[in-house]
């Protein structure tokens, strides 16, 4: 038995979502002819109060889409120095935008409304043009931190009175929802953009989703062109998105619980040095100096369990609809027995 904890993408569409795949109405999405991607853009706008959404097939393209919405070459992008945008999208805010990125020195890949305030540049013709505040809910280097959503709110009125765009990375919002008990059109109603994955917590091979309202969006199947991001008969991926809005919300609770007992068995173990605040479903941890990460990883991996290495000393687990109860009392037993 293979326990993969390195990440929530490595799941596997489930029996029930392969067949409402398979039984999908498609056509040509770039004459906008499929029926399937046509719905699920209508309810994840409906969803979020917006007037617009696009399926694309990656979350990184629907923030570098949103990114060149709302900014000119040139421009400046304010975000924390964990984000998403700036960690893992390869450079991709500099190569297809021309922006930079401040980068403000949150805790766990959250700010607040004065640190925004004050990176704010000067409107001066020697300083680079500060257009969008970007966040990320949760955080994943934040260990799936948790944004207080009145702190949000205080933000979107510092870019409202400094006209600046709010773009949200909504990678795994879904956990925040549940987690914090919030809605989606709590969201709509404040960001600009939002950017939602299919294919992390809720268990789809592909996709990703931007809404926004049309004077914002109006550009964006063009951006998505231009990124490479059209496609054709894409309803067989919309169609797992549509099964996974109606299935795979509410249980991710369940993930949420894992975690947090993961979490405990973990503090309790001597080659632990500290295990970062758990909310959702990622584990971020630490070993002791004298400890070895490869050789502790290695270990682990031959007992089939594999986890992810990401710097500074900081191992990674995320649990997903794939681990299983089994999967989770063998880990356990593991842990409590290192």
């Amino acid at each position: 038995m293979i326990i993969d904890l390195r990440s929530d993408t490595v799941t596997k569409p489930s029996k029930k979502m392969l067949k409402k795949m398979l039984k999908a109405q498609v056509g040509d999405d770039v004459f906008r002819e499929d029926e399937t991607v046509n719905e699920l853009e209508y309810q994840v706008a409906q969803l979020f109060g917006k007037e617009e959404a696009l399926f694309f097939p990656s979350g990184t393209m629907a923030n570098q889409t949103a990114i060149k919405l709302h900014t000119q070459p040139g421009d400046q992008v304010i975000c924390d120095r964990y984000a998403h945008i700036y960690n893992y999208e390869s450079g991709g805010a500099s190569f297809n935008s021309g922006v930079s990125c401040n980068l403000l020195d949150g805790s766990r890949g959250m700010f607040t409304a004065e640190m925004v305030e004050k990176a704010i540049n000067p409107d001066a013709y020697y300083y680079s043009k500060t257009s969008l505040v970007e966040i990320e809910n949760t955080t994943n280097k934040g260990g799936g931190a948790c944004w207080d959503f009145n702190e949000i709110i205080r933000i979107q009125q510092v870019c409202h009175e400094n006209n600046l765009g709010l773009h949200l990375d909504g990678a795994r919002l879904w956990h925040a929802l549940i987690e914090r008990k919030e809605s989606a059109l709590q969201y709509g109603n404040v960001f600009d953009t939002i950017s939602v994955c299919f294919s992390k917590g809720l268990g789809c091979p592909v996709g990703s989703v931007l809404v926004g309202d049309i004077e914002i969006m109006q550009q964006a199947i063009r951006i998505r062109k231009i990124f490479g991001g059209n496609m054709r008969q894409a309803g067989y991926l919309a169609a797992a998105a549509l099964y996974a809005l109606e299935h795979n919300i509410d249980r991710l609770s369940d993930d949420h619980t894992k975690a947090r007992e993961i979490g405990t068995i973990l503090s309790t173990l001597p080659v632990v040095k500290h295990v970062e605040k758990i909310e959702t479903n990622i584990i971020i941890f630490e070993l002791n100096n004298d400890v070895n990460e490869q050789a502790f990883m290695e270990k682990l991996k031959k007992k089939g369990i594999l986890i992810i290495a990401m710097g500074g000393g900081k191992l990674r687990m995320v649990t997903h609809m794939d681990y299983s109860e089994a999967m989770h009392d063998t880990l356990l037993n593991f842990l409590k027995n290192y």
